[in-house]
């Protein structure tokens, strides 16, 4: 669709005027860190969001059966009725990223014009490596692919047949490659074009100005947005605590030899890691906890080299591309497989793909706030396909070596290999079928540990973002409390789950992640309709048009023997005759403001404010009185204090 067509407002008339005398065309884009921003609590989205998680874990704490009660209705709805949303979502959303990445779309910026990745491509990838492993595939990782061995989809494959075994890596992939990533990168392109092309803060709500418009997004409808956003990052990251307090918690149980504890130990265990999520949080050691961080990629990636070598190397060598191949010929049968094929595919469907696509929904906010602050510079297109195919090659990589290794042990007669083991025990038979079963699960139990801490401390900080209009460094009160929050909601789901604790943790995430959902299609529109009016695409309409009216007009009157050259045309009969160029929602959004709100002068050649305020110190510049060149020119600043501090 193109951009908007005339309205009555005159176009390209001597009398036109833009904001800062810019023309849509011509903005090179706006970054929210030189957008003059007053960040603080939104006591709304914090207290309003703060209450119902306090008051969800109060009720999960004094009235466990209750709660496993209503969990149960509420699942069992959620799945009969909209099941096939969460399908229908994760399809629509990788489709459109596609053609995002193939359209002309793809060439516009996540940044200003001109502007270079913050990142080198190689680190760029390599934090993307980072994000893709986690807690889930030490936790998934063996378990998942054994279980489709042993319990194929519908229709599939014969148990525990060689063709199940590719057919179970296809399935694998398929709920941890492109689908999966495809939520996270719609996320993380709309926030990084928004605070980065349109110097909109890094909010979930900012997504929906283009169809909202400022002042709703501001209220009430941009608030519940962001209160779910939280909401639904609250329980996705819980849940990756729980499994990862469910798989230490195993780990300590093997190595120690004092046998099956229950859900003290694993209380005990969040409460040792909490302490250990507040005390980075509050140390303020970044530094400390990034290394950490790659001395745990580096041991996990360790682990895997291990299981690699030490496992049946040649049968992986041999194993991973042919499943690769089987996941891309069955990816549609995959896609369709749904509750219509009978009873068998549903319960099938419910149990393992719609709460996969819940998961990685209510994942989104985390993980796309994270590729959208580590993708700054770069080309949609670019960033489009990165975020699709460098995590899908990890799930690769990491599936294929542990769920590979898990399958040959159990083709090979080992009796000890089953999905009938629960998932966290299942990781440690298998490293005890493996040479040093004495030093492995003490590797597995350390990354499994410093992912939770790390974990939590990153979807702390992107929710304490949320609950402070979209400040990037949000206060430490405000991270920790969600921390903590996080930490209670882990302890909720492993009671309601009882001896069946990865159930309660489904439960919880698939019924939490449905309104989050439906933002998430609301949002393609939202960003779509701000790509239709980029400068970049204006251009671009503009070059299309004078373009072929020139060749066309050039060649009638002077056949093969003319050039181009740029001249002022009668009104209606240049390039930009059909677009209105001083509709409000094209030029309304580079209008730059003060802190209170207020209209403010700005001049885009030189990047300065009228009245002197610089993002560099975030105040506005002290200047002579007696130099009359350097007096401020707007208006605003006419009324201050002594201390050169506006009047209020």
């Amino acid at each position: 669709m193109d951009a908007p067509r005339p309205t009555n407002t005159p176009v390209n008339s001597d009398d036109t005027t833009y904001p800062h005398d810019t023309h849509p065309g011509l903005v090179p884009g706006i970054a929210v860190d030189e957008q003059r921003v007053r960040y603080g609590t939104d006591k709304v989205v914090f207290g309003v969001a703060a209450v119902l998680i306090v008051g969800f874990i109060i009720w999960g704490v004094t009235a466990t059966e209750n709660l496993t009660t209503v969990s149960g209705i509420a699942l069992s709805w959620v799945v009969t009725n909209t099941g096939w949303l969460f399908n229908v979502l994760v399809a629509v959303v990788l489709a459109f990223l596609i053609y995002l990445g193939l359209s002309r779309y793809g060439k516009i910026p996540l940044g200003r014009d001109g502007e270079q990745p913050e990142f080198k491509t190689f680190s760029w990838i390599a934090m993307m490596f980072s994000a893709g492993v986690g807690i889930g595939i030490f936790f998934f990782g063996p378990y998942e692919p054994l279980y489709y061995m042993m319990y194929p989809a519908p229709g599939a494959a014969d148990p525990d047949t060689v063709e199940a075994m590719h057919k179970a890596m296809a399935q694998t992939l398929y709920h941890w490659g492109f689908h999966a990533w495809a939520i996270y990168s719609l996320v993380g392109a709309a926030v990084a074009y928004g605070a980065y092309r349109r110097g909109r803060v890094p909010l979930m709500s900012s997504i929906f100005t283009p169809i909202f418009g400022k002042d709703r997004v501001n209220g009430w409808q941009g608030k519940t947005i962001d209160m779910l956003a939280i909401i639904a990052t609250l329980f996705g990251t819980a849940a990756s605590l729980g499994i990862g307090a469910l798989q230490i918690g195993r780990g300590v149980e093997i190595v120690s030899g004092i046998g099956e504890v229950g859900n003290g130990l694993l209380i005990g265990i969040i409460a040792v890691l909490t302490i250990a999520f507040i005390l980075s949080a509050v140390s303020g050691i970044g530094r400390g906890i990034r290394w950490l961080s790659n001395i745990n990629m580096t041991a996990a990636l360790a682990l895997a080299v291990f299981l690699f070598i030490a496992g049946p190397t040649l049968f992986l060598l041999n194993f991973l591309p042919s499943a690769t191949f089987e996941y891309f010929r069955d990816f549609f049968t995959m896609m369709t497989l749904s509750g219509s094929w009978g009873e068998e595919a549903a319960a099938f469907s419910e149990a393992w793909t719609v709460f996969y696509w819940a998961w990685w929904a209510s994942w989104a906010p985390f993980v796309g706030i994270f590729l959208a602050r580590i993708s700054r510079g770069r080309t949609l297109k670019e960033y489009i396909f990165a975020t699709l195919g460098v995590p899908f090659l990890v799930a690769i990589i990491a599936f294929g070596i542990f769920g590979g290794t898990t399958m040959w042990l159990r083709a090979n007669g080992n009796a000890n290999i089953t999905a009938d083991l629960s998932p966290q025990d299942l990781l440690f038979e298998v490293l005890h079928a493996l040479p040093m079963d004495w030093l492995t699960p003490l590797v597995a139990m350390f990354c499994i540990s410093v992912f939770f801490i790390t974990s939590a401390d990153s979807a702390s900080l992107v929710m304490g973002t949320l609950s402070q209009r979209g400040n990037p460094t949000p206060d430490k009160k405000v991270t920790v409390f969600w921390g903590v929050a996080m930490m209670g909601i882990a302890v909720v789901m492993l009671l309601i789950g009882g001896n069946e604790a990865l159930s309660g943790l489904q439960n919880l995430i698939i019924v939490s992640a449905l309104p989050f959902s439906v933002i998430l299609l609301i949002m393609l529109f939202a960003f779509y309709k701000d790509l239709r009016t980029d400068p970049a695409v204006i251009r671009t309409q503009y070059a299309q048009v004078a373009l072929e009216n020139a060749v066309k007009t050039g060649i009638d009157e002077h056949g093969d023997d003319f050039a181009l050259s740029v001249e002022k045309t009668p009104e209606g009969e240049g390039a930009g005759a059909e677009f209105d160029s001083e509709a409000d929602e094209v030029t309304e959004w580079y209008q730059r403001y003060d802190e209170d709100g207020n209209p403010v002068g700005y001049d885009y050649e030189s990047g300065e404010y009228e009245d002197g305020w610089t993002p560099e110190t975030g105040a506005i510049r002290a200047v002579d009185p007696s130099d009359a060149s350097a007096a401020p020119k707007s208006p605003i600043d006419t009324d201050r204090d002594e201390d050169s501090q506006p009047v209020r």
